[in-house]
């Protein structure tokens, strides 16, 4: 019997993060931005200070080793406004064959389950316009778009120039 499991990840699953990672990319069409690397992805989410943290999805046989087969990376945000902290979903992946069975569904509950338990007053999530799929996924989850807001970025040559002392 095969069973489905969420567990959090280690250091051991940095390899099969950044695989997921390139292969969400490649889905958004964003591959040509990745340039994390194995060394990176492991220093930023299990190094001195981590960053973010990450849930394996997995499924597990009888007789098999488990085999990951999605995972959600998140970190924590914060709202002045609640006074209490949130936490951000900068990915939920799971592998297109294992679409559609609810595991998504479950991962973004399990995800939900940890904001509650942390005491998080929100859980948010940006989504790209044209993903159709995701968006009506996270709409029958009960998600709402924030309307009236836009998502800004200052990275590369931008970052360096606004960081400059004065």
């Amino acid at each position: 019997m095969t069973t489905f499991n969420i567990r959090p990840a280690t250091k051991e699953d940095v390899k099969t993060i950044l695989g997921f990672i390139l292969e969400l990319a490649v889905y958004e069409k964003l591959e040509h931005q990745v340039v994390a690397t194995e060394e990176i992805l492991g220093n930023s989410l299990f190094g001195p200070r981590p960053y973010a943290e990450v849930f394996i999805a997995e499924l597990k046989g009888d007789t098999e080793p488990p085999k990951p087969i999605g995972y959600a990376l998140f970190f924590h945000n914060f709202s002045t406004f609640l006074g209490i902290p949130g936490i951000y979903l900068e990915d939920l992946y799971i592998q297109p064959a294992y679409r559609g069975r609810g595991y998504g569904t479950t991962l973004l509950k399990r995800l939900a389950r940890e904001a509650k338990e942390r005491k998080c007053g929100r859980l948010e999530w940006s989504c790209l316009k044209w993903n159709e799929p995701s968006i009506k996924f996270y709409l029958s989850m009960g998600a709402v778009p924030m309307e009236g807001w836009e998502v800004y970025r200052v990275t590369g040559d931008a970052l360096d120039k606004l960081g400059k002392s004065e």
